[in-house]
């Protein structure tokens, strides 16, 4: 075959009127003919005018637009902040670690901040293995963005004492709870089973608290006793904090998004001294992870 029949990934994206990243969705999903030689994809015109004449290329996939910048799933003070301060361009929609999923197996959200909890209480690789076993997530990747410190919010001076599940449930403390499916919420049924309480001995607060600063407020508000939260939350609320467990805070995303302007933004921005600075002032954080890729699907 002649040379000038065989085009570059740029030569090729060009050819078929699409974007470079497109195309190697294509590749990824083996749905384009090519070839790699030495390290690089070639395409053979040919047989690209073929696969589109015959109809290979579904307007589905043309149709696919990029996620949008946006970060989804659990939120937190020190992530929130890194989103503005990197000029990443990246917006946040805090919902909770298992929504935050759900839209980016749809497309709706380009990263998912995540923090998982299983009921045994093995929680070091419940964010890996979460990703790794949920379907639509085969090309995910997932890097490290803090270890944080949770625990139980009370007002100041504790003034119920409370100290654990247990006197929470006797005491009949008003007991915030989270959405379904936020990491607080998994958190706070993990700690039930293994005290061998149920959700329902607890004196729940409704509707559920979107965040941990909405918990806080209502603490300080006097509208509710206690729910758990980040030490971060506590400290900028002058709140009292019972530590509970250390957890892994991690962001996924898709392999072809990890090398977007911003989520580029965002990495660069956690290797340096200013997130370390800002972390150590907030309370509660080990950044030392920060941007080690512990996973790629």
């Amino acid at each position: 075959m002649p040379m000038r029949e065989l085009l570059t990934t740029d030569e090729a994206a060009d050819y078929l009127r699409l974007s470079e990243r497109k195309l190697y969705e294509l590749v990824a999903d083996r749905a384009v003919p090519c070839s790699k030689v030495t390290g690089r994809w070639l395409f053979s015109r040919a047989a690209l005018d073929r696969w589109v004449s015959a109809g290979l290329i579904a307007p589905a996939a043309l149709a696919q637009v990029a996620a949008p910048p946006i970060v989804g799933g659990s939120h937190d003070p020190l992530l929130e902040w890194a989103l503005r301060e990197s000029n990443s361009g990246l917006a946040s929609l805090p919902e909770g670690s298992e929504e935050g999923l759900r839209r980016l197996t749809q497309g709706e959200v380009m990263v998912a901040a995540i923090h998982l909890h299983r009921l045994d209480g093995d929680d070091e690789t419940a964010n890996v293995d979460g990703v790794a076993d949920m379907p639509g997530l085969h090309d995910a990747v997932v890097l490290g963005f803090a270890r944080r410190e949770q625990g139980i919010l009370v007002a100041p001076g504790n003034p119920l004492v409370l100290s654990d599940m247990a006197s929470i449930a006797t005491s009949r403390a008003r007991m915030a709870q989270r959405p379904a499916g936020a990491g607080a919420q998994l958190l706070l049924l993990a700690l039930l089973a293994r005290a061998g309480i149920a959700l329902d001995d607890l004196k729940l607060a409704k509707p559920a608290f979107p965040t941990g600063p909405d918990i806080a407020q209502a603490i300080r508000a006097g509208r509710i006793d206690c729910g758990i939260a980040t030490r971060s939350v506590a400290k900028s609320a002058g709140l009292d904090f019972l530590p509970l467990t250390w957890e892994r805070f991690d962001l996924v995303m898709r392999q072809r998004d990890y090398f977007m302007k911003g989520p580029q933004a965002l990495f660069a921005f956690m290797r340096a001294t200013t997130l370390r600075d800002r972390a150590a002032e907030l309370g509660g954080y080990d950044v030392s992870d920060a941007g080690v890729v512990r996973l790629v699907n």
